[in-house]
């Protein structure tokens, strides 16, 4: 579970980035009569935003990307603010894909929850080919009696070639603060300059975390903390569970699997609340 290094002081360094797609963003979500609405959304090239109805109050948006990932060069930013009250889900359109780049991409999200307001962000998995070098940052800022749902998967390459684990570089900050006070600092960081991941992540094909904050999760995370707690720790086991306090209205789980499809299909079954929360339910309509 902890063959990955973590930081909570600082995030590594920038990779190099050279002149490629420069992607950008802008989301907002208001609060109408019972209902969400999405009140801007704007995208340039490669991002795309996809707004689909449904049929609860929370609005949703789905990202993708023009082409079939990210390749040497990319950059994309996203700026999201969910207004007082109002309920946002944002999700992804397949795995975010990251191909061979000698000289790096990265990708930059800044957003802001107003007071009693949700986000719930759970994209695909990152996958990360055989050369790939990437940055992600994440940066929550949450209003009093704001909540976050939120899910980070990551997943080796394409096995069956023999390509597993065998990207350059893999980093993903992610910071949560509320009124100024970091709930959550940390960062991820694989790097093969520390010693072959594939060695270091033995058996496991699939890491992810899942964060849970704020009053909207609270029966979620009393039911999760204390389910996990009491899982025995079997020898070579193919899924691999933590649980842990963050703040006195946060959890973070964590998981390690042999597999993408376990790991997935693990984090969605601990977001099996979500949908009530949101009206509907996001996963019922892929496809």
């Amino acid at each position: 579970m902890r063959a990955f290094q973590m930081s909570s002081e600082q995030s590594p360094p920038d990779v190099a980035i050279l002149p490629g797609r420069a992607g950008q963003a802008r989301l907002a979500f208001e609060r109408v009569g019972k209902r969400t609405i999405v009140s801007r959304a704007r995208a340039k090239s490669p991002v795309r935003l996809l707004t689909p109805r449904n049929h609860g109050h929370a609005a949703w948006v789905y990202t993708s990307l023009l082409g079939d990932g990210l390749v040497d060069g990319d950059h994309l930013t996203m700026e999201l603010d969910v207004a007082e009250g109002a309920s946002a889900l944002l999700s992804s359109r397949g795995h975010t894909r990251v191909y061979r780049s000698p000289h790096g991409c990265r990708s930059e999200v800044v957003a802001r929850v107003g007071e009693g307001a949700l986000l719930a962000w759970v994209p695909d998995p990152t996958t990360c080919y055989t050369g790939a070098r990437y940055e992600q940052r994440l940066d929550i800022q949450l209003a009093p009696g704001a909540s976050l749902v939120l899910m980070e998967l990551v997943t080796t390459g394409r096995k069956a070639t023999g390509e597993r684990w065998t990207f350059s570089r893999f980093s993903s900050a992610l910071r949560v603060h509320r009124e100024g006070r970091a709930l959550f600092d940390e960062c991820w960081l694989l790097d093969p300059a520390q010693g072959a991941i594939s060695e270091r992540l033995g058996r496991f094909d699939a890491i992810g975390t899942v964060l849970l904050v704020g009053p909207a999760c609270a029966a979620a995370r009393g039911s999760l903390a204390s389910g996990l707690g009491a899982l025995p720790i079997t020898p070579r086991a193919g899924l691999v569970c933590s649980a842990s306090p963050i703040s006195p209205d946060g959890l973070v789980l964590r998981a390690a699997a042999v597999s993408p499809e376990l790991l997935q299909h693990t984090a969605l079954d601990w977001l099996s609340f979500l949908p009530c929360m949101l009206g509907d339910n996001p996963w019922a309509h892929l496809g």
